[in-house]
């Protein structure tokens, strides 16, 4: 054995008395101001999770109330763009081969396809409320 096992050992035996030595990895538990064994560690108090505000990190990407109304008013006013129509009386066929083609419609517009199955969602929900609103 080497010697740093041999004063693991020493200091693991002096702080626990009356167990042996771990074989096999142990569970952390809570830390005790002891720099080795599996309960190492400084001792802190822990945040209440209530105080935290969420960082804007994890907000990224979520659509806020404000853009959410003006894209709605912005496309009353404006419509559809010339493929979106196209999209549009693609789906409305209910073909699965004119679904795909919308798809590849919006894929060659948008760039990628992630983008183009958005697109295609956003579309055939406008579909949807049409159907809906007849």
């Amino acid at each position: 054995t080497s010697p740093t096992k041999i004063l693991i050992y020493l200091i693991y035996s002096s702080i626990h008395k009356d167990t042996d030595p771990p074989q096999e990895k142990m569970s952390r538990g809570e830390p005790r101001n002891i720099a080795i064994g599996p309960h190492k560690g400084h001792i802190t108090t822990k945040i209440a999770k209530a105080k935290r505000r969420a960082v804007p990190s994890q907000r990224k990407g979520k659509l806020g109330s404000r853009v959410k109304f003006v894209r709605e008013v912005i496309r009353e006013a404006v419509g559809f763009a010339p493929y979106e129509k196209r999209m549009i009386e693609l789906i409305k066929t209910g073909i699965a081969r004119d679904t795909k083609k919308s798809l590849r419609i919006a894929k060659a517009r948008l760039g990628t396809h992630r983008r183009g199955l958005h697109k295609r969602d956003e579309m055939e929900e406008v579909v949807r409320a049409q159907r809906k609103k007849k």
